[in-house]
Formats: structure tokens, C-alpha cells, sequence
């Protein structure tokens, strides 16, 4: 099968490593599986010819798209460049894609819809999700059950939903969870790899990135131990089995 690309945007080595391997993991996936990219090395994907993938998986990131310039550091101004530099192939020809997280807010603003931290952002932890009408039909959710828990822990969130997409998944504190464009252009806000495990590694790396106090991240590690989280995965794997032929 052709390979996926895996694009992160996660300038931290350990956070990084951690995320490409769940990705991996919960997609069914092997290394010789995928062409893995850290964006804060590599930041020229205009030589990427994207019909050689299966699809695109997006990672998360402590980057905000709604940050303005100047509070972005360089590494930052990269990274968010070069992945929205890809938008516009991706969309026009309907690329399988899977955006996670910062992938949704990629998606949203090139769409034209309001990102920013006016509302909807949500702690470090796991929230109640629901399946819309249309997420019962969508075949990346096949499986997954009406209602689930899933990790989040983001600042800025789409404020409306992008026009041209579907709305799949939807949450009480964040309404705009999972989102569709066109047939195969996909993006979550909460995070489809993620485990309590996975989570703990974040909250250690990211203890003092603003997320939450950093005296809680002992409690937010405990929080998420105690989660039972398994259907988001299905959702990646159900991505990775709908494209991988």
C-alpha cells in the first residue's frame, strides 16, 4: 500500500516520539507503514507529491493558529506555515486527511471560520462526546458509540462551523469536536490517538506551557489514569482501514 504521512507539529522530542508511536499503535500501523515528517525539522513539503500517501494524519501541538505573529516564536511560524501551505491541495482534491487537534484549527482557518480562544476552550482531561445525525452515518465512526469519552485539552476552538462541512461530534463545553469536508477531509478537536498514558507524557512535557497551574499536574495525571477512554482510537483506525488500500 502506499504509505501515510504523518506530519507533526510538536517541536518537543519526547511529545513527539510519544505521539507518532500511539498514532501507530491505535491506526494499526507500522513504521514502514507511514512517512513520518516533524515539522520543526523539516518544514518544505511543496516537494511532497500527496497522491503517493494513503492519506495525511495531522498530530497535535502547543501552537495556537489564533495566536497573533508576534507571540509566535519562529520554530512556531514554521511549522504552522508549512501545514497550512498543504491545506489548498488537500481540500480542492479532497485528500484523505485526518487532522488532530491543532489539525482542526488548521482546517477551520483556512476555511475562513473563526478560530480563537473566545470560548469553547477546555481543560486537560476527558470529556463527554456525542455523535450528531450525521456522525451515525459517516463511515470513520463506524463503531463508535453514540456517546464516549475522549482527551482534550486545548485553549482556542473553532467558533462556528466551517462552511462546506459536516458537524460529526459534538460536546456540551466544545461543540465543534469532529468535523468533515467534502468525502475525506477529516479534523477532532479532541485527540483520536490518546490514552491515559499518552496524556501523562503530555501533562509532564506541557506542565508549564499554560495549559493548567503546574502544582496540578500530579492531579491531572491521576484524573486521566482513572479514565476508561478507548473509542477515539477506533476513529483513527477506522481512518487508517477506510484509505490504506
Amino acid at each position: 500500500m502506499k504509505p501515510f504521512l504523518i506530519l507533526q507539529l510538536r517541536p518537543e522530542t519526547v511529545a513527539a516520539d510519544d505521539e507518532y508511536a500511539a498514532i501507530i499503535d491505535k491506526g494499526g500501523l507500522s513504521p514502514g507503514d507511514t512517512h513520518r515528517i516533524r515539522l520543526d525539522l523539516q518544514w518544505d513539503l511543496d516537494v511532497l507529491t500527496l497522491e503517493n500517501y494513503s492519506g495525511v494524519i495531522v498530530g497535535g501541538g502547543p501552537g495556537c493558529v489564533s495566536d497573533p505573529d508576534s507571540q509566535k516564536s519562529p520554530a512556531d511560524k514554521r511549522i504552522e506555515t508549512a501545514v497550512l501551505g498543504l491545506m489548498p491541495r488537500i481540500t480542492a482534491q479532497d485528500i484523505p486527511f485526518l487532522g488532530c487537534c491543532y489539525g482542526i484549527g488548521i482546517l477551520a482557518h483556512h476555511l475562513g471560520a473563526t478560530v480563537s480562544k473566545q470560548r469553547y476552550g477546555e481543560p486537560v482531561g476527558a470529556v463527554d462526546c456525542a455523535l450528531t445525525d450525521a456522525g451515525r452515518t459517516d463511515s470513520i465512526l463506524k463503531g463508535v458509540e453514540e456517546r464516549f469519552r475522549a482527551f482534550v485539552g486545548h485553549k482556542e476552538a473553532v467558533q462556528a462551523l466551517p462552511a462546506g462541512c459536516e458537524h460529526l461530534v459534538s460536546s456540551e463545553p466544545c461543540p465543534y469536536q469532529m468535523i468533515r469536508y467534502g468525502e475525506n477531509v477529516y479534523a477532532t478537536q479532541f485527540h483520536p490517538e490518546a490514552d491515559a498514558a499518552t496524556f501523562e507524557v503530555r501533562i509532564n512535557v506541557y506542565r508549564d506551557a499554560g495549559y493548567f497551574p503546574p502544582e496540578d499536574a500530579d492531579h491531572l495525571i491521576g484524573l486521566c489514569r482513572a479514565e476508561q477512554v478507548t473509542m477515539p482510537e477506533l476513529i483513527l483506525k477506522n481512518f487508517v482501514d477506510t484509505y490504506r488500500a
